[in-house]
């Protein structure tokens, strides 16, 4: 997995999405999710190339539960896109990288 990719907690949740001082693109997964697998590889990649630009962050919705019930999470993977502590896009399930990457410019334009 990317070093550029950091793992948040429902208690770090705050600082390291809310506060961020760039975007952050949130990905809700849990380790026996599929698609969530797929993706996992292209988060890495825009990882590294957005780096500074964007946070990529993952949270694990069965160790963490507070967080995606208050956005509503029902079905993994959900990206959410956040820019000063708003959500501002979100997204379900895999997408490609082309698409992930339009999705996340979008949001951030």
């Amino acid at each position: 997995m990317s070093d550029n990719i950091v793992h948040v907690t429902d208690a770090t949740f705050e600082t390291e999405v809310l506060q961020s001082e760039i975007p952050v693109l949130l990905d809700f997964w849990a380790p026996w999710c599929g698609p969530c697998k797929m993706i996992a590889p292209v988060l890495d990649e825009l990882a590294t190339e957005l780096a500074g630009q964007v946070k990529i962050a993952k949270i694990n919705v069965d160790d963490n539960q507070a967080v995606p019930a208050q956005f509503g999470v029902r079905g993994i993977p959900t990206l959410i896109v956040f820019k000063d502590g708003q959500a501002l896009a979100t997204k379900v399930g895999a997408l490609a990288k082309n698409q992930l990457a339009a999705f996340v410019n979008a949001s951030i334009a």
